[in-house]
């Protein structure tokens, strides 16, 4: 049963990336903590695990028929974010879950502040 949860998740993460580019950090992660318990670095490990394939192949290609898409913005970014990743996940490893997961709610909270009352 905990399987097929874990695909509805995906499927719920996916619809919501597809539709408003949000999924892995915004959904995955506080559904592992809060509802299957993982810990804070847990569940930021496996949505990195995740998005190890091209995860999101299939709808970025939706919008790129759409010319939707900045191919040399998404290369640099992406390269950026590859070795980013490396580093941000050595820093974690030295802040307790308990912070970590406190960090992450201020964060998003900040983003959807920014988000409702920008123009």
């Amino acid at each position: 049963m905990e399987k097929i949860c874990y695909i509805l998740l995906g499927l719920l993460a996916g619809v919501l990336s597809g539709l408003m580019g949000i999924g892995g950090g915004l959904i995955i992660i506080p559904v592992l903590v809060l509802l299957f318990k993982f810990t804070q670095h847990q569940a930021q490990g496996t949505t990195l695990a995740l998005m190890v394939p091209p995860i999101g192949l299939l709808a970025a290609w939706a919008y790129y028929k759409n010319g939707d898409v900045n191919l040399v913005a998404a290369l640099f970014i992406c390269l950026g974010f590859f070795v980013g990743g490396l580093f941000g996940a050595n820093l974690a490893f030295g802040i307790s879950g308990k912070v970590l997961t406190k960090v992450f709610g201020v964060v998003m909270v900040l983003i959807g502040i920014k988000m409702i009352f920008s123009k």
